[in-house]
């Protein structure tokens, strides 16, 4: 298993949309196994293929507390099915947006299907951080990051700060 390089905002790759995995298998496995090593090195919660640059629709999450036992999720194909009508706010953050954090609204609850790291076929609602996670993973798929869904002025400070951060760690 190995850590790939996380892309960041603006890298045109993020913009991509990912395509369909024709089947879970060996290379998959691998890809997502390489991806949760990722991922919990940065350290974070949530993480979509496109955002170490294969725009392929997979994800992965661990949503274990500090302290709890892991608890990885893998997500082939994830679809929503249903969204509900109420929506809450949460301050959501993004390996690609590092250090920036801001308040999104998003439905309460997602009906979500897709496969599992062995390929089987899962259909079940996601529920608070889970809901907010999966549905915040999904954008990357369709080339959304959280801050497309914020204003324009706020957008473009985050880019604009996470540019000068990654300046700043090149030069040092």
């Amino acid at each position: 298993m190995a850590i790939r390089e996380i892309l960041t905002v603006p890298n045109p790759i993020l913009k991509k949309v990912s395509q369909d995995v024709p089947e879970v298998n060996d290379n998959i496995r691998k890809l997502m196994d390489d991806m949760l090593d990722t991922m919990y090195a940065a350290p974070g919660i949530g993480l979509a293929a496109i955002q170490i640059g294969e725009p392929l629709n997979v994800i992965v999450m661990d949503l274990a507390g500090e302290g709890e036992e892991k608890a990885p999720r893998y997500f082939v194909n994830p679809e929503i099915l249903e969204l509900d009508d109420e929506f809450v706010p949460y301050n959501e953050g993004c390996l690609s947006v590092p250090d920036i954090f801001d308040e999104v609204d998003r439905p309460k609850r997602a009906k979500i299907t897709y496969l599992n790291y062995d390929g089987e076929r899962v259909t079940e609602w996601a529920e608070g951080l889970y809901a907010v996670c999966i549905q915040h993973e999904m954008d990357h798929l369709k080339g959304i990051v959280f801050l497309d869904h914020l204003s324009k002025l706020k957008r473009d400070r985050a880019i604009k700060k996470v540019r000068k951060a990654e300046k700043l760690k090149a030069a040092s």
